[in-house]
């Protein structure tokens, strides 16, 4: 784990992760965020394999003024990208969840914080729209994206996630299903961690995917 002492922007994660992130690429995901819906893992792979640019993702909103906002034009090419507006062009909000090729290291490093002192994201986003290499994938119906920084919010995520997963019997964001699914873990091993956990609900969940899916 890395510290940021102060709230200097998001920006500032590339300066303090530079090491960590060596010469890949990079993805950022603000810890209070949730995404949910069908094909997201496919989207996200996607924006992974890219070689060269950024992708980030917006999302409609009704507040967009919180927001970094996308503008796009007829063709959906994203033209413009502001900072919490006064007056939003748009209603598409950019989510927190973004992917970039190594030059991001360089592009946070030479920033100048913005009238707020903060080092933004948007910033960053504002380089790669420029170079004509900044790609936005737009999530529209079907798409859940929750913001959790305020109680109030974290309450909605909390009762969102709720429905789904009583409604469905399936968790969201279950990593061990998620590994085993992707073929990190094996059947046994997510075995062997619900015997760690006892007789909690969370082991019942894991030893019914593990069987369920070892069966496929």
């Amino acid at each position: 784990y890395a510290e940021q002492a102060a709230p200097n922007g998001l920006a500032e994660a590339f300066i303090i992760g530079r090491e960590f992130v060596g010469d890949d690429r990079v993805a950022l995901v603000l810890g209070d965020n949730i995404f949910y819906g069908a094909g997201l893992s496919e989207l996200a792979t996607r924006a992974a394999a890219v070689e060269q640019g950024a992708t980030v993702f917006a999302y409609p909103v009704e507040d967009p003024e919180r927001y970094g906002v996308a503008t796009f034009d007829a063709d959906g090419r994203v033209t413009s990208i502001e900072e919490k507006p006064e007056k939003p062009q748009s209603q598409w909000a950019v989510t927190g969840l973004y992917f970039y090729d190594n030059r991001v290291l360089d592009i946070a490093a030479n920033l100048q914080p913005s009238p707020r002192g903060e080092l933004e994201i948007t910033d960053v986003n504002k380089v790669y729209l420029a170079l004509g290499e900044l790609f936005v994938s737009k999530l529209g119906r079907g798409h859940a994206w929750l913001d959790t920084g305020t109680h109030d919010s974290l309450q909605d995520a909390g009762a969102f996630v709720r429905t789904i997963e009583q409604r469905q019997g399936l968790k969201v964001m279950c990593p061990e299903e998620i590994a085993l699914e992707q073929g990190w873990l094996t059947a046994d091993q997510v075995l062997a961690r619900a015997d760690q956990l006892g007789k909690t609900s969370y082991a019942t969940y894991l030893r019914r995917r593990a069987q369920e899916l070892a069966g496929a």
